[in-house]
């Protein structure tokens, strides 16, 4: 792998990279959430169904 190939992700997961990059700056979060979206469409889907059961569980009383 060559230097122009390879990341700079020190040793993180390219979840956490894109967590990163999409989260950072002085944007509003919601646009931040919307670009995080639309660049990964499986993963926020993944973290939307989490959530929802989450939430499901909790108004169950479990």
């Amino acid at each position: 792998m060559t230097e122009a190939t390879a990341t700079k992700s020190n040793g993180k997961t390219a979840l956490s990279d894109a967590i990163r990059t999409h989260f950072s700056g002085d944007a509003p979060i919601t646009q931040k959430a919307t670009n995080f979206a639309k660049a990964r469409p499986w993963t926020s889907a993944a973290f939307a169904g989490v959530a929802a059961i989450a939430v499901l569980n909790t108004l169950r009383g479990r």
